[in-house]
């Protein structure tokens, strides 16, 4: 590979014209908050009972300053701000709040940061299985005949799903855009009908109906949010998609279509129930008329197709980050794109999401039943957002900006707390799920983590400074033969073991050694000309420390063929080198160090079950020399 195309497979993707953005963003941010309005309504009305006009009124009179806020205020226009060099979503907001951090604080601020992605895994499985569930429902206005197909043709449509991950989403991704654009369209159109034919229910753009609503049943209303709450999901896949489309084309993609056409479909469902309550049963599919509704359910299924594609990558994108930042073990990552970076498939994040999935379908076999659950996941995830940015945001200003700011920030985080809090007294009724899967994820980050830590204080404790023991084998040498040998490192300045493993039993030294090092950036890209630092340790070895981004893969042949381009002294041919790697086997011990035992054990069998470091790292099979060594932990 030459430098262009190193470049070009390491720097951040170019982006794409402005119209063909725009388009693009429909399709992949927008997917998940433009199916909300399959079953919000339906969902918080089924909460009500039987509401009159001021109730009806009252609903979609909070719901549009909820949108508003929490959405057009919080996130478009606020949290966007906090970007990573361009980079949003919860790991990179962490690594933002973290930097010049330390000790509890800085244990602290991660923490927050696992628990929002840990709850955004609850999202992934959830958003598939209501969406489609919601969108299979619209058979049943049809006839109730075809009630008992929904939950079968729901599993098929996932199944279908699922199975082409593996292909990946570029062909299907340039449908994504132009799908969605028609279904914002037919959402405003069917929406701006029913309110024209009943134009009264535009009195709920007046927040004092809302007022209204809230002070004659603070409680009631309170366990509303946890229904309300549904037209927010999707804010969080705004910040996490702004490295894919840009801050400018998603700002404008939402005030320009999405909110419009969201607020009329909301609107016109109002106006449709305000003129027949019967529709109350599931006012979305009502809204069309009977020559419509089919074509309206194969369109909303298409369309809860491409939201679920949508979580799907935002899964695979979260794992590699958190791979990268040394929060989980390494994965098998695959590339299902030439051009496009963030195009990936993880095999084994895929398998488990699709058993999720499926399971939650069999179980709660109701778009309605999975609601509950739904709120649980994503407002928890928000409220995360929210903390992480209360300590990133007021550092970018000093005297009265950052009052301003502290003020404004501290009133998302009372609606977020208020959002939660209501989500939460629902945990009994599905809102359990999002919550064991997140504490079982947030368990295995934070024990790979600290587990990782754990034994690199062994291993830095037990090896001899690098420096002077090259020195010192340069002195007095063994026999040396040709060519390279590249020591894979885990700890900086220190001797590896796989070097003193093959002096002890092969008692040879090849003519030159690179000791390398591969680290994790805080950062989404780390340039090209900024991969690595080398460092001569004598006559005849090196030390590199490489560094990639957390949106990035190591390559680690492709850096030494950078390496050998830009200082032609150290001889990296590929077939000259050899690499040295340490292969650690985890002993569990009687100690008490690192908690408890159990943790331990967890552990030892995620670090079993990780990915070669061969595989991931890109090296050669047959280029490898393999030195196993024994951890006690």
């Amino acid at each position: 590979m030459d430098h262009d195309n190193s470049l070009q497979a390491n720097e951040k993707p170019a982006q794409s014209p402005r119209a063909a953005i725009l388009v693009g963003a429909l399709g992949v941010v927008y997917g998940d908050i433009g199916t909300s309005p399959l079953y919000t309504i339906k969902t918080a009305l089924a909460q009500i009972g039987s509401p009159g006009q001021a109730e009806i009124l009252g609903l979609l009179s909070l719901l549009f300053w909820m949108l508003m806020v929490v959405v057009s205020l919080k996130y478009v226009t606020i949290i966007l701000r906090a970007d990573n060099r361009g980079e949003g979503g919860t790991l990179a907001l962490m690594e933002l709040a973290m930097r010049g951090m330390s000790g509890k604080k800085r244990w602290r601020l991660i923490v927050l940061g696992l628990i929002g992605a840990s709850l955004f895994y609850g999202d992934s499985m959830i958003t598939p299985a209501i969406s489609v569930l919601s969108a299979i429902e619209g058979i049943s206005i049809i006839s109730h005949r075809l009630d008992d197909w929904v939950v079968p043709l729901s599993v098929v449509v996932l199944v279908c799903l699922f199975m082409i991950q593996s292909r990946g989403t570029g062909a299907m991704g340039k449908m994504f855009g132009p799908v969605m654009l028609l279904w914002f369209l037919t959402l405003g159109v069917l929406g701006a009908w029913r309110i024209a034919l009943e134009p009264s229910i535009l009195q709920a753009l007046n927040p004092v109906w809302a007022y209204r609503f809230i002070a004659k049943a603070p409680w009631e209303t309170f366990l509303l949010l946890g229904a309300i709450v549904l037209a927010l999901t999707g804010a969080e896949t705004l910040y996490a998609d702004m490295g894919h489309f840009g801050r400018s084309a998603i700002r404008r993609a939402w005030f320009a279509l999405v909110l419009p056409a969201l607020v009329l479909c909301y609107f016109g469902q109002g106006a449709l129930i305000l003129a027949d309550p019967s529709a109350m049963v599931n006012p979305f599919f009502h809204l069309a008329p009977a020559w419509a509704l089919m074509p309206l359910v194969l369109l909303a299924t298409v369309a809860t197709v491409i939201a679920s594609q949508s979580v799907i990558s935002g899964a695979f994108s979260v794992t590699r980050q958190a791979v990268q930042l040394g929060y989980w073990p390494r994965m098998v990552i695959l590339h299902t794109s030439a051009r496009e970076e963030g195009q990936i498939y993880l095999p084994r994040v895929n398998i488990l999401l699709f058993i999720a999935v499926l399971i939650l379908v069999l179980v709660f076999r109701s778009s309605e039943g999975l609601a509950h659950a739904y709120g649980f996941a994503v407002t928890g995830t928000m409220l995360m957002t929210s903390l992480l940015a209360f300590a990133v945001l007021p550092r970018k200003a000093n005297g009265l900006k950052r009052v301003m700011w502290l003020c404004l920030i501290s009133m998302f985080l009372v609606m977020d707390v208020l959002l939660f809090s209501s989500n939460a007294l629902k945990v009994h009724d599905g809102g359990w799920v999002p919550l064991l899967v997140g504490l079982c994820l947030l368990t295995l980050m934070i024990t790979w983590k600290q587990g990782r830590e754990k034994m690199h204080e062994t291993l830095s404790g037990d090896h001899q400074p690098l420096k002077a023991f090259m020195e010192s084998l340069e002195a007095y040498p063994p026999t040396r033969v040709p060519g390279t040998a590249v020591f894979m490192s885990m700890i900086v300045n220190t001797v590896p073991p796989a070097l003193l493993h093959n002096l002890k039993h092969n008692k040879v030294l090849h003519e030159q050694a690179l000791f390398l090092t591969v680290e994790g950036a805080d950062e989404p890209y780390v340039p090209f000309n900024e991969r690595y630092q080398l460092e001569r340790l004598g006559r005849t070895a090196w030390q590199a420390v490489a560094r990639w981004g957390f949106k990035q893969e190591p390559n680690v042949p492709q850096l030494l063929e950078q390496i050998a381009q830009e200082h032609p002294e150290l001889n990296l041919e590929p077939m000259q080198t050899s690499y040295f790697l340490s292969r650690q086997t985890i002993i569990v011990v009687r100690k008490v160090s690192f908690q408890l035992a159990w943790r331990r054990r967890l552990f030892a069998f995620m670090a079993r079950n990780a990915s070669r470091s061969t595989r991931f790292y890109k090296i050669p099979p047959n280029r490898v020399v393999e030195m196993g060594m024994q951890v006690e932990l």
